[in-house]
């Protein structure tokens, strides 16, 4: 009988801690969205303002897409969190075909610790 693997992401817009549990215990790991090399705003004009937004998104899509490439090797995964992150990521997800048979769920929490978190892994995955 293979083992499910079970997967645990609090998460924002800008870090994740992913937390695979393990014979009830959490080997964690961060993912953290690199910051962006900021540019000179002197006489900024509009085409320069939607290429910038254009790269931010690249970038958060880049941030997501490193989540994704883990979730890969799991069966079971919690996505949870204070922000809208956790949406965007399922929707990512949702659409693609290499995630229809990977059970994710979501849950809404206010910030709050770390040890507090892999409690919220260890009792989901009861």
């Amino acid at each position: 009988m293979e083992k499910i693997k079970q997967l645990g992401i609090w998460m924002d817009h800008s870090n994740a801690l992913l937390m695979e549990l393990y014979n009830h215990m959490i080997i964690s790991k961060r993912v953290i969205l690199k910051p962006m090399q900021k540019e000179k705003e002197d006489n900024v004009d509009t085409h320069e303002i939607q290429m910038h937004s254009k790269e931010q998104q690249q970038h958060q899509s880049a941030y997501y897409n490193e989540i994704r490439e883990i979730i890969k090797n799991y069966q079971d995964v919690l996505l949870f969190g204070p922000t809208d992150a956790k949406e965007e990521l399922f929707n990512l997800l949702k659409a693609d075909h290499h995630f229809e048979n990977t059970n994710i769920e979501l849950r809404n929490t206010d910030k709050i610790s770390e040890n507090e978190i892999h409690e919220f892994v260890i009792d989901h995955f009861k």
